[in-house]
């Protein structure tokens, strides 16, 4: 495509809008945040102010290549999967693939029975947070008063007589 303009461009199995710019909608993609974004337009020498609907197949095949590829470009600071469990390299991982991994982490931690796994597996917030006004769940939500409290009490005590 010359210098046509396309609605919907896919890359790496996600659909980007054409009206958006290239960094922004790349950063859409799962596990490519706006800095990853920047440094693969970089790597690419494309324009990261550019619109979507104005790329070219062979832009788009060299973005997903270095995306494909990332390892190689980029310092293993920048990639989401450093040391991998299973491969011991460092990966970078989207879409699908991400939230697999990230699931079976989380099965892993709680199948050990480590401190985060028993904070998973009870639904409690996992990294450090406070819980006592925040994260609550089910009927009693409210602050009572002592006053209160005892009033409320009192009225249970005379429904029992």
């Amino acid at each position: 495509m010359t210098s046509s303009y396309r609605h919907v461009v896919r890359i790496l199995d996600t659909d980007l809008k054409g009206d958006e710019k290239l960094a922004y909608a790349l950063a859409k993609i799962r596990g490519v945040g706006i800095n990853l974004a920047y440094a693969v337009l970089r790597i690419c020498n494309i324009d990261p102010e550019m619109r979507v609907g104005y790329l070219q197949d062979s832009d788009v095949k060299k973005i997903e290549e270095t995306l494909l590829n990332l390892p190689s470009y980029l310092p293993p600071y920048m990639l989401n999967r450093r040391k991998d469990l299973l491969t011991g390299k460092n990966l970078h991982l989207y879409g699908s693939d991400l939230v697999l991994s990230m699931k079976m982490d989380i099965d892993l931690m709680k199948k050990i029975k480590c401190w985060k796994g028993i904070r998973h597996a009870l639904g409690l917030k996992v990294r450090g947070q406070c819980t006592r006004t925040t994260g609550r769940f089910g009927m009693t939500v409210g602050v009572v008063r002592k006053s209160a409290q005892q009033q409320q009490q009192k009225k249970e005590k005379e429904k029992e007589k």
